[in-house]
């Protein structure tokens, strides 16, 4: 059974984020709540005070802007994957968003509620007194980890969950935050945070601050990308390893890489070797094949989940060898 609540239905930005405190937990934004009614209802989440930002205008939509598209929040996920713009300027987008759930979370779901959502760590979602409920433990170190990070684990083992946002970071994309009265712009690189920078979160966005948009650069001139997925279940699953890449070739050669991983890090890992062993090459078995070996150099697996290192590297490989 949920705890009591506020629902606030606030008329514009200003107000929603007026209505935030300055403590994380007590107070929440909701836009579709696919991952936020769950965890109220399992009572992992108790916040005091809803703030819906799900109806607000200038939070929705898919605009041209200079240089690329910017995308409301609030925008569902559905909509991004249908949109003739991002079909077309930033494809890997849309392929990755298309990737997300079900039809029926897409048509639920907002873009910033995917890059915000929870980890999906079972001893998180089983109420665990794990670094992520405010203890000193992560049960998964030892425990069941089939699931868990092989790449940038501990103190705390999860990994992000969000499909879209390898694909934002292989594109560049910038996170635009607002707390109302100020406005900052994160590199949707610099947007998630690892737990040896603070166990307890997974973005950069402070207790009165809303993720209002995201902006996303044009694809390079003459590059090709894919996103890939694997997948307990071909249905729809969480990723156990996912790879957004975009390659640039003249002459012959890669003459720019972006290699972004999911599944594998608590947060999206920009396997920069994997670039490194790309760029300067022809894109070609020999080449693609060094790339996904580069990609998880320094990888340290757990006890069960090892065979995340030859699944992620032959993901890689197979990734490069489409787009060549």
């Amino acid at each position: 059974m949920m705890d009591n609540f506020i629902y606030i239905r606030p008329a514009t930005l200003k107000d929603a984020a007026s209505q935030l405190g300055k403590e994380h937990g007590k107070i929440a934004v909701i836009a579709g709540g696919t991952d936020l009614l769950g965890e109220m209802k399992d009572n992992l989440a108790a916040p005091e005070r809803l703030v819906s930002i799900r109806h607000l205008a200038d939070l929705q939509g898919v605009r041209a802007s200079a240089g690329g598209l910017r995308i409301g929040a609030a925008t569902l996920l559905a909509d991004v994957v249908e949109n003739p713009m991002v079909q077309e300027r930033t494809p890997l987008l849309a392929m990755a968003a298309g990737k997300i759930g079900t039809p029926q979370i897409r048509n639920m779901g907002t873009i910033g509620g995917n890059l915000c959502q929870r980890p999906r760590c079972w001893y998180y979602r089983n109420k665990f007194p794990c670094y992520k409920h405010g203890g000193n433990t992560c049960f998964s170190a030892a425990g069941e980890n089939d699931y868990h990070a092989i790449l940038q684990g501990g103190p705390s083992y999860i990994v992000h969950p969000s499909d879209a946002a390898p694909a934002l970071v292989a594109l560049g994309a910038t996170a635009r935050i607002s707390s109302g009265s100020r406005e900052r712009m994160v590199p949707m690189e610099k947007f998630f945070v690892t737990p040896r920078e603070d166990v307890r979160r997974e973005n950069v966005l402070l207790p009165n601050e809303i993720l209002t948009a995201i902006d996303v650069p044009n694809a390079p001139a003459g590059s090709k990308a894919i996103y890939i997925k694997e997948m307990v279940r071909e249905v729809w699953d969480f990723a156990l390893c996912s790879v957004a890449a975009m390659v640039t070739v003249k002459d012959g050669v890669v003459t720019e890489a972006r290699i972004v991983l999911g599944g594998v890090a608590p947060v999206p890992y920009r396997a920069a070797k994997a670039e490194a062993a790309l760029t300067g090459k022809p894109l070609n078995e020999l080449s693609a094949a060094a790339a996904g070996v580069a990609a998880v150099d320094g990888a340290r697996p757990l006890a069960k989940n090892a065979y995340k290192v030859p699944l992620t590297q032959a993901i890689v490989k197979r990734a490069l060898l489409s787009l060549a």
